[in-house]
């Protein structure tokens, strides 16, 4: 009789957010999968767990893969788990778990901590519907290709990035998709933990002058219907509008500089402006 594949949802940053069912699973295991081995082995060390582990990541899936199914396959449990957060999101043991329903192995969750649902509850943009996104490729033609499919993308986006590859990051999410907001979502559940909703613009203003340091969840606002090429919304254009009108500039002549600027008809953004 075969054993089984159990993910494990393990700390995203707060040791305090490890579930007692998933200390037990650790407990229970023959033996834990695991991304980095080092990086488990102190959470292991944390909750008093001892197992054998077995070093599983995107190098060496496939000869450990083989390895791992033919010891489930045998009779034993095995956990698996990724450095922080879901195993199988975002994360090579998403490979691994296609094998185990090719074989009939059954796979189980024991659910915890994400940081992609994590972000998005608390990023202030819409959570009805969502797309995750996961890491931009560093590929220049992947990277091109993903980013022209998401422009007309109407559900909230959630990325991931490392500090290193930020700024370059909302640089090119600009260039795409035009200045949306956007919460920028630093250090989730750890003591810097920063939540920022701003906007793509602004966003890179910051970081050009900021040290950038920690893990960082991008979310997104999606497409409109509304927007241009740029990403501007009416709404966003009547705000734009206000300094100029403030300045002594005509409703007409602000409206002409914001749709020379944004893309958008004249027409439009003048009878909003009317109705302020």
């Amino acid at each position: 009789m075969s054993g089984k594949l159990v993910l494990v949802a393990t700390p995203i940053g707060n040791l305090g957010d490890m579930a007692p069912r998933a200390v037990a699973a650790l407990k229970n295991a023959d033996f834990i999968a695991a991304e980095d081995t080092r990086v488990t082995l102190k959470l292991l060390n944390h909750f008093e767990v001892k197992k054998p582990l077995v070093s599983y990541f995107e190098h060496n899936k496939r000869q450990k893969g083989e390895y791992i199914i033919a010891r489930i396959l045998a009779g034993e449990t095995c956990v698996l788990v990724s450095d922080a957060g879901l195993p199988a999101i975002s994360d090579p043991g998403e490979e691994l778990v296609a094998q185990c329903h090719e074989k009939n192995i059954n796979v189980t969750v024991i659910p915890g901590p994400c940081a992609c649902v994590s972000a998005l509850a608390v990023s202030g943009l819409p959570t009805g519907r969502f797309a995750f996104e996961g890491f931009l490729s560093v590929n220049k033609k992947s990277r091109r290709t993903h980013l022209e499919a998401i422009k007309l993308e109407p559900r909230t986006m959630i990325f991931y990035e490392a500090p290193h590859k930020l700024l370059h990051t909302l640089k090119d999410l600009y260039e795409n998709l035009g200045d949306r907001r956007i919460s920028v979502i630093r250090e989730l559940t750890k003591i810097h933990e920063e939540v920022s909703l701003t906007t793509l613009k602004a966003a890179i203003d910051k970081y050009e002058t900021e040290p950038i340091k920690g893990e960082f969840v991008l979310v997104i606002e999606g497409f409109h219907a509304e927007q241009t090429d740029s990403g501007v919304s009416l709404a966003d254009a009547v705000k734009m509008a206000a300094p100029l009108l403030k300045s002594g500039l005509s409703i007409s002549d602000a409206a002409r500089q914001i749709a020379k600027d944004t893309g958008l008809k004249k027409g439009d953004i003048y009878k909003e402006l009317l109705k302020l």
